[in-house]
This record gives structure tokens, C-alpha cells and sequence, in this order.
């Protein structure tokens, strides 16, 4: 069953593109493109294809509509279900594989062999393919990094953390009342602690921290290990001792960085586009460097489709929008507006190192999780990724509330998994 908010995001989706279709009258066709990084430093490249793809496509417009990360999955799920799917399909990696298997996702392979379009080489494209057809094409691929407040940091009389140890020092040191009113108004980190799988992605910083994760590379659950109960007592050590704010969702956390409040912050390469939006005297006490763990996050970001359940003339139109964001000039410019190397091979170019002085730290964190397997979509649990992400939410949650032995959830967890996965 849905929740309330997710009714309520699907309304006003109904509404706007009621509305939108009002609006453009004199077009002959519209293609729907909903996202939930229309409000993101990304976003303005969105708008940029849309705009050069309707300068080249007369009586076609597209309209691009938001919806929150929380409220995603179910609001498409819903859309698909009733047979009014958007054309344009933008999805997380982690999330694309339910609507493939239900048949929902055009195989773009016969469209890719007709293009000149080269997926040699191009990063985390093999985790886009399901049940022998490409499903979609990967938009971003990525390694976790860390913003740091040198400010904050020097205040402390510390440097950036280096291992768990420092980590949590750091965090332990930053975390206070600056202005003596009794209320803590700086943090030594920020996690989103809100609904939605986000949480699992950032609590998987301390699992693989740990060494460990959630399947083999073969996709059998391996959750019931010592290095997971570590992974889950880091993280119940955080959120006992409020080293990060909580119920905030990841927006409110990039906010508090920008407003110079957090010591560090762990996250994607996308952080830094809002590293960039924060004011003069914030921005240049931020620095990204190395997570402070042997292997970082990472893995597919998100990825571009097209419904498999519309006309065939509108298959066309959004396969040429595929072709415009897939190209090297739109694909650099990518790069570039989410502050990391686009997946297209030979997009590194000169301006990258110019806009984004990090660019080697980013291919070495990527790198280092690719080599480790670590995706924030565990292999043979990818159909009911949003079931176990709640699954995990929901236990640790438990386990920080009840104040749980972290072996006790581990091994329940193992289970529910195990159950999820039987169930598939």
C-alpha cells in the first residue's frame, strides 16, 4: 500500500501534467521526463537537452517533472501499473531492475545497433543489462568522497580523518553548541536518517568500512558476519551519541554543509556541485578528500530508458533524446554540472581539471569500488532492493531506538533477507 505522501506526490504529478498539456496546445506530441533532479546543480544541464532536442524536433516538447527521492519508486510503480508510464525513463541503478522485469523498459539494444553509439568501455554499462537485453544505459558512475570544513577541522585542532578512529574523533570533537544557547548547532557528520533507500546507502559507508557487505559476488546473502556487526556498531555509535543530526533527509545534510555547520560529509561526486552553490567564505573552507575507510561507496548513480509500452513514433522521439545526452559534447558537459567524469570513454578532457581540481581522487574511488564489488544495489537482491533497503532502515532503526545488541539485528536481518530473496 502506498504511504500518504506518495498519494499525494503522484496528485500532484497528475495535476501538473494536466496542466502541462494545456500549455502546449500547439504541439503535436509531448514526452514526459520525470526526475528528482530538476532542483539539483544537474538540472540545469536537464534543461539544456530538452532545450536543444525541441529546437531540432518541431511540435515535440518535453515536459520535465519533479518528484522526491522518498516518494519515487511509487509513484513509477504506480504510473507503470496503470499504463501511463513517462517516455523518458530516468531511474536510479538500483531501482530500474523491478520495472525491467516487468517487462515495463523498451530493449534498447536494436536501437543501440542502429545508432553510432559506442558502449565499449563505457563505465558501469553492465549493470544495465537484464534478462539478456539493455535495459537501459548508465548516466553515472561514481566512488564516494568527503567534503571536510578545514575551518571547522583547525578550530578542533585536527586534520582530516584518515581512518575509522580519526573518523570518529573528528566527529566526537565538532559535534557542539557554538552559540551557548544549549542546543548543538554543528555537527561532525550528516546522514540522511529520513524514509526512503538513501538510508541504506549511507549507512553502507560503515558497512563496507568494515570490510564487509551484503551478498557474495555470486548474489548469496552474507550478512550474518563479525565485520557486519562492526559495521552496524559504528553506526549505532553515531546515532546514539546525535554525532549527526537526525530525520533529516540527504537535502537538509548538503544545506548544513553549505551553511558551513558539518565537519565532514560523506557522499557521491555530486556533492561538490553543491560544495560550489555554498557562499564565498563557506566555499573556501571546504575541501574534498579521500572517505576515511579502505573502500568507499560506489557504483551505478542512475540511469536513461525508454518505456516499452508506448507508440512506436515516440520511441523514436526519446531515442534521439538518448542520443543527444549520450553524445560526447552533452556527455562532457554532464560531467561537468555533476562534478565528476562522465561514463562515455574520452570524455576526461582539459576542463575537467579546471572546474573540478579532484578529478583523480574521484577515478581512484570509483575504481576502488568497482574493483571491490561494492554497488549500492547488492547482486541477487536487485528486484527487491526498496523491500530490503526498508528491511535494513526498519532494523536499524530497531536496534538505535531499543538500544539492540547489533549481533541481534545483524542476524535477523540476515534472515529477512534470505526471505526477501526466496521470495522473488
Amino acid at each position: 500500500m502506498l504511504s500518504l505522501r506518495a498519494l499525494r506526490g503522484i496528485a500532484v504529478i497528475m495535476l501538473l501534467l494536466v496542466v502541462a498539456a494545456a500549455g502546449v496546445q500547439a504541439q503535436d506530441t509531448t514526452l514526459t521526463l520525470i526526475s528528482w533532479q530538476p532542483d539539483e546543480p544537474v538540472g540545469d544541464w536537464w534543461r539544456a537537452a530538452i532545450e536543444e532536442f525541441e529546437s531540432t524536433h518541431e511540435g515535440v516538447a518535453i515536459e520535465f517533472t519533479k518528484v522526491a527521492r522518498p516518494e519515487y519508486a511509487d509513484t513509477f510503480l504506480t504510473l507503470f501499473a496503470g499504463g501511463t508510464p513517462p517516455e523518458i525513463v530516468h531511474l536510479a541503478s538500483f531501482e530500474y531492475q523491478q520495472f525491467a522485469d516487468a517487462g515495463w523498459m523498451e530493449d534498447l539494444g536494436p536501437w543501440i545497433e542502429d545508432s553510432d553509439l559506442d558502449l565499449e568501455g563505457w563505465a558501469g554499462q553492465a549493470k544495465c543489462h537484464w534478462g539478456g537485453q539493455t535495459a537501459c544505459i548508465m548516466l553515472q558512475f561514481f566512488g564516494f568522497v568527503m567534503v571536510v570544513n578545514d575551518a571547522i577541522l583547525e578550530e578542533a585542532m585536527l586534520d582530516a580523518p584518515t581512518n575509522w578512529d580519526e573518523y570518529i574523533e573528528v566527529l566526537r570533537a565538532t559535534t557542539k553548541d557554538t552559540d551557548g544557547d544549549g542546543i548543538v548547532d554543528q555537527w561532525g557528520a550528516c546522514h540522511h536518517t529520513a524514509e526512503g533507500s538513501q538510508y541504506l546507502s549511507q549507512m553502507l559507508s560503515y558497512v563496507v568500512g568494515a570490510g564487509a557487505y551484503w551478498t557474495t559476488a555470486e548474489g548469496e546473502v552474507n550478512i550474518n558476519t563479525p565485520e557486519m556487526v562492526e559495521g552496524f556498531t559504528r553506526w549505532k555509535t553515531i546515532l546514539d551519541e546525535r554525532l549527526t543530526p537526525l530525520d533529516l533527509a540527504s537535502g537538509d545534510c548538503r544545506q548544513l554543509m553549505m551553511e558551513g555547520k558539518l565537519a565532514t560529509k560523506l557522499e557521491g561526486p555530486w556533492i561538490y556541485g553543491f560544495v560550489l552553490r555554498a557562499e564565498p567564505e563557506i566555499q573556501e573552507q571546504l575541501r574534498v578528500v579521500r572517505v576515511p575507510f579502505d573502500v568507499p561507496v560506489g557504483g551505478g548513480s542512475n540511469v536513461i530508458a525508454m518505456a516499452s509500452e508506448i507508440s512506436d513514433e515516440k520511441k523514436a522521439l526519446v531515442w534521439d533524446f538518448i542520443e543527444i545526452i549520450t553524445s560526447h559534447e552533452w556527455q562532457v558537459q554532464f560531467g561537468l554540472h555533476v562534478g565528476q567524469p562522465a561514463p562515455r570513454p574520452g570524455t576526461l578532457v582539459d576542463a575537467y581539471y579546471d572546474a573540478i581540481p579532484h578529478v583523480d581522487l574521484l577515478l581512484e574511488s570509483q575504481n576502488t569500488a568497482s574493483a571491490n564489488g561494492i554497488d549500492r544495489s547488492p547482486t541477487g537482491l536487485e528486484i527487491v532492493f526498496n523491500e530490503f533497503a526498508k528491511v535494513v532502515r526498519e532494523e536499524a532503526q530497531r536496534m538505535v531506538a531499543d538500544d539492540v545488541d547489533p549481533a541481534e539485528v545483524v542476524a535477523n536481518l540476515h534472515n529477512l533477507a534470505v526471505e526477501l530473496q526466496q521470495d522473488m
